[in-house]
């Protein structure tokens, strides 16, 4: 985490002069990292990966959720050109910004990561669960790329079609297996049956409340989000008409309307 942080602070030193913002998206930054490290480190970490399936999604849901948009808006859109520039994935960034790729790629994370094969066997181990955590970390990543990355051109130009998007990328194909977890009658993952309880809590519960974290905990942003791109999309539509009034206005004035008319008598 250390390390993130030094590197965005020496490589933001590099700041084109007059750049406004540079303090809100450093400090959504280090939110964003600091964020990242209580989702992995004691106790949650721990937690999500030996004792409670509602830790661990509660740890999914800051990834994508939380972590990955601030991650990007706070990053400055100098900096994200600079660096896919010099490691040559501006094309590649393009392409998984991209709304279907990156709703179809974040989906297909979020079901392969929760099936019952994959949590009972990566997250045995610390490199499993590091690598899952990984994995949730550039699904969020790619799924709010559409949304919020920092190359203006990456993003979608469409309010309603962004609207759309974040509802059915983050809103409708999760509630799938969220109701799977929070229906089933019996426990899905053996680590979580078979690993001390917590508080007494018993597994089929817990598993429960891992279903109502993934389908209720992301309504917040998601919704949030919508509302705020409908403010933007409302804003946006009454400068236009502002400017298209304006406009007709200045073309339908007569000629020298601002200059006196009167003239000597002949």
């Amino acid at each position: 985490m250390l390390l993130l942080i030094s590197s965005y602070l020496i490589f933001q030193r590099r700041a084109p002069k007059g750049d406004d913002g540079e303090t809100k998206k450093r400090r959504l930054f280090i939110i964003s990292v600091l964020l990242l490290w209580a989702a992995t480190d004691w106790p949650l970490g721990l937690l999500g990966a030996s004792y409670l399936a509602s830790a661990h999604m509660l740890q999914f849901l800051i990834y994508t959720m939380a972590v990955a948009p601030l991650f990007w808006l706070g990053i400055p859109e100098w900096m994200a050109r600079r660096i896919a520039g010099r490691l040559r994935l501006y094309r590649l960034m393009g392409r998984i910004a991209q709304p279907v790729v990156g709703g179809v790629l974040f989906n297909f994370i979020l079901i392969a990561t929760h099936s019952p094969w994959a949590v009972d066997n990566f997250r045995t181990n610390q490199f499993g669960s590091f690598l899952m955590d990984f994995v949730w970390l550039i699904g969020g990543l790619l799924v709010w790329a559409p949304i919020v990355s920092p190359i203006t051109e990456h993003r979608m130009t469409s309010y309603p079609g962004r609207m759309a998007y974040l509802f059915l990328a983050l809103g409708v194909v999760p509630a799938v297996p969220a109701g799977f977890l929070t229906f089933a009658g019996f426990p899905l993952y053996a680590i979580y049956e078979l690993a001390p309880r917590v508080h007494g809590l018993s597994a089929t519960t817990d598993q429960q409340l891992a279903g109502l974290v993934m389908k209720l905990g992301g309504i917040p942003v998601v919704w949030g989000t919508i509302v705020a791109l409908m403010y933007q999309w409302s804003e946006a539509t009454r400068a236009e008409s502002a400017a298209s009034r304006a406009k007709n206005t200045a073309l339908s004035a007569p000629e020298g309307f601002d200059q006196s008319n009167t003239e000597a008598d002949q």
